[in-house]
């Protein structure tokens, strides 16, 4: 996607400077490249969501029409320079069928986008599984900056029209400003977040942890209301063995309430415990478990060259500056400060 658009730009600025003009017979040729790039977006989101098998059949349609689009323009172009037309009137002929041209890459680029969107927001059931090392918030952003993308896109062909295909060039200005910047954010966003889930997934292979298992309940043969110093402590011992064979605090959303509907022990029973054997509340309980995870990743020469948000997130910490804050006040340095102090 960042290729065909990169492509189409510099297109656009190449023929703005005539540096094709009369030069290898492409006076009249222009590369619908914009038509890709929809297309490629769908093929790079279904394989990021690990559904890609459907987007390489819609792929192929897309990339024989674009080629059918390349010949069309080429046949029209060489059909039009057999006749006794000026060279005003071949211009004038040539912005007309490439604004046709466009119009049609448009509609089928907006097709694309809009049942992308679809698949992201109404097929949650079919990548699942990505949703446990991405919350995709990055990619709802990309959407809704592609939406002010076709808006101006909108906006450049409707003065295109309304001039007569005359005088339209100033219009795509925004249109060119806004394509860069997705380049930008899609090839860093897209590259990091990548990485981050390869990194992620090679962690949790590392972790075992146990995946839609029943989880264990507590045996407790004193009644639920008792408050004794000992069932407080012989629920402690349980309950931090639950939580630790099971590694629920790797679970970014875990709460007291997640605990106790598992444990079918009531909230206010669980905090009591926790509070009064491990001497805080449940959140610095979990926490301090996720920090002497992040310890371990941070420590092993196997993770070396790791990001520092990939451990985090691995850890159980639900976005990088969560870790950083969370890591910082149970030791005193940020995670790559303590890294580097024990190399």
């Amino acid at each position: 996607m960042i290729l065909s658009i990169s492509l189409n730009n510099f297109q656009s600025w190449a023929l703005e400077r005539n540096l094709f003009q009369h030069r290898f017979m492409l006076d009249y040729i222009q590369i619908p490249w914009h038509f890709l790039s929809a297309p490629f977006f769908y093929a790079f989101l279904t394989h990021y969501l690990d559904i890609a098998d459907k987007s390489r059949k819609l792929l192929k349609y897309f990339v024989f029409i674009f080629f059918v689009l390349c010949i069309a323009q080429i046949g029209f172009v060489f059909f039009y320079s057999l006749g006794s037309s000026t060279q005003e009137e071949l211009n004038y002929v040539y912005e007309k069928y490439t604004s046709i041209e466009e119009v049609v890459s448009f509609v089928g680029s907006i097709s694309i986008f809009s049942y992308s969107y679809y698949i992201l927001r109404k097929k949650k059931k079919l990548f699942t599984k990505i949703l446990t090392y991405d919350n995709l918030k990055w990619i709802y952003n990309f959407f809704r900056l592609t939406v002010i993308v076709y808006a101006l896109w909108i906006f450049a062909l409707f003065i295109k029209f309304s001039l007569n295909f005359t005088g339209f060039l100033y219009s795509y200005y925004p249109l060119r400003i806004s394509t860069t910047i997705i380049i930008f954010i899609l090839g860093y966003q897209g590259l990091r977040y990548l990485r981050i889930l390869k990194e992620r997934r090679q962690l949790r292979e590392n972790l075992d942890i146990k995946e839609n298992e029943t989880p264990v309940l507590l045996v407790d043969e004193t009644p639920k209301t008792t408050t004794t110093e000992y069932t407080f402590e012989s629920q402690f011992i349980e309950i931090d063995n639950y939580i630790k064979t099971e590694k629920k605090y790797l679970q970014p959303k875990y709460t007291l309430q997640s605990l106790s509907k598992e444990l079918e022990i009531g909230s206010s029973t669980l905090s009591a415990s926790i509070n009064k054997n491990a001497k805080k509340s449940f959140v610095d309980y979990i926490n301090e478990m996720r920090v002497d995870q992040a310890k371990n990743f941070l420590l092993d020469y196997k993770y070396e060259g790791y990001t520092i948000a990939s451990i985090g997130l691995e850890s159980g910490f639900n976005s990088k500056s969560a870790f950083y804050d969370v890591f910082k006040k149970h030791t005193g340095m940020t995670p790559l400060a303590f890294k580097n102090s024990k190399n």
